[in-house]
């Protein structure tokens, strides 16, 4: 009797760290499941996927990334090195120039069973329906966010007030402000390179197979079932992918720990709780806002440990880390944050609540500090604060979602967050809704199923 056909899945996540990680989850998940992978990216970026992916037997292919593009300085490959997130569409667009390259690889690769792309590499349905292979697209973001910006666009192109609460349509009981959206979506008519952009890669999703999530059903069941009826293309909970990942035990044990790992054990043997401060690799604040930051950590009095690009936090006859230098750890250089956030001294985390910081929150059990900033992020703030009730929210000095933060609307709720009742309350919870995650993707857990489902349909082979 003949072997059944091997399943080969071809992975390709957008140039950017907050997209390229949990791709290597998932594509961990698939390799659990005995699946061939292959996996694209460019040059400049292939010895961080080289690295990450060192322990397994990926199939790593970089293609040409476009050279001399206006704005983009020569060797820029990924969105966190380009010099201003202004210049994000002109990058994404440029990706359109790789597609020779992609299709003379994927036609060495054939047979393919599957592709996952990234949701804004919108060429490659092109390229899968060249070669017949279902594909399904990724983004990176939570159903709510998905629902809520789809349900509230009616309401948008009304003349209500940036900070005025509506009721949202559909979900009655979520209130939100036009602020809430990011530029252009929050305009009562949007358009411009951006959003052109957005509907071009709506589009292509709603012609692919699905869409692949990285959140579990039973977080976010209404608002994955509200965009399974408004879709043409089914949305998939096959996460959160970070609940499966344990690195290695050899490479735990033979490597020595970071020094900000040995700070947190230092902290833990001494009884004493850590903030964990970070608000990704894209996020813009101004000088001022820093200043802020900085006084309001120190007025706080608790731990914390803060990751910063050092172009940031670097100002001449800066007294702040000599200051807090008995509780507060200052790291410019890159972090895992995920070992950050399950180490048993973090009962915080003050995030800009994009989606992966969330999600693996939620695994670590940890609550978080919401200060949202750009995308979806305020979408995702709210459901932390007000839906699953999660964490808290930092104060703007106005009451607006995008107010600047004085100092006193820092460091009263991160002491609420650490020290406070709502933040014994918000621990209780993410504890619960952190042992529901872990429970999706192990067997027979709602992401297992839906994974396992999505496999049967597109390879035939029954169960894997």
């Amino acid at each position: 009797m003949a072997s059944p056909p091997c399943i080969h899945v071809v992975l390709f996540p957008f140039m950017s760290k907050g997209h390229t990680i949990p791709i290597f989850d998932l594509a961990r998940i698939l390799l659990n499941r005995k699946i061939a992978i292959t996996i694209f990216t460019t040059p400049a970026n292939r010895p961080f996927f080289a690295n990450s992916l060192s322990d397994t037997n990926i199939n790593i292919i970089d293609i040409p990334f476009p050279e001399n593009i206006q704005g983009i300085p020569a060797g820029v490959e990924s969105t966190d090195k380009l010099p201003s997130m202004s210049l994000f569409v002109t990058f994404a667009n440029t990706t359109k120039s790789m597609k020779p390259h992609f299709e003379k690889a994927l036609q060495s690769l054939l047979p393919i069973t599957f592709m996952v792309t990234d949701g804004f590499l919108v060429w490659t349905l092109e390229s899968a329906n060249k070669f017949g292979i279902p594909r399904l697209a990724y983004y990176g973001m939570s159903a709510f966010s998905s629902a809520m910006s789809h349900s509230a666009g009616s309401v948008l192109q009304t003349e209500v007030s940036d900070d005025e609460p509506f009721a949202v349509p559909n979900f009655p009981s979520i209130k939100l402000t036009r602020n809430d959206f990011d530029f252009p979506f929050r305009e009562r008519e949007s358009k411009g390179p951006l959003f052109e952009f957005t509907m071009e890669a709506i589009i292509a999703t709603s012609k692919s197979y699905g869409l692949l999530v990285n959140s579990f059903y039973e977080l976010e069941s209404v608002y994955a079932d509200y965009c399974n009826r408004i879709s043409t293309s089914k949305s998939w909970c096959v996460g959160p992918f970070c609940a499966v990942h344990e690195p290695p035990k050899e490479k735990q044990e033979t490597l020595e720990k970071p020094s900000y790992i040995k700070w947190l054990d230092e902290m833990l043997e001494q009884g004493k709780p850590v903030l964990y401060v970070a608000f990704g690799s894209q996020a813009e604040l101004s000088p001022e806002q820093f200043k802020e930051i900085k006084i309001g950590l120190e007025k706080s009095e608790v731990n914390f440990l803060w990751v910063v690009r050092r172009s940031a936090i670097s100002e001449p006859n800066d007294e702040f880390e000599n200051r807090v230098k008995n509780r507060g750890l200052v790291m410019t250089e890159w972090v895992d944050q995920r070992e950050i956030l399950s180490h048993g001294s973090v009962q915080g985390f003050l995030s800009h609540c994009g989606w992966n910081s969330v999600i693996e929150s939620i695994c670590a059990k940890v609550p978080i500090l919401a200060w949202p900033m750009m995308a979806e992020q305020h979408l995702n703030a709210r459901m932390i604060v007000e839906v699953i009730k999660i964490g808290l929210r930092v104060e703007t000095c106005d009451g607006s979602v995008r107010g600047f933060v004085k100092w006193e609307g820092l460091e009263k709720p991160i002491r609420k967050l650490m020290e406070g009742e709502k933040g014994k309350e918000a621990m209780k919870k993410v504890k619960e809704i952190g042992v529901a995650a872990i429970n999706a993707v192990k067997e027979g857990g709602t992401s297992w199923q839906a994974l396992n489902e999505l496999i049967h349909e597109l390879s035939g082979r029954g169960q894997v």
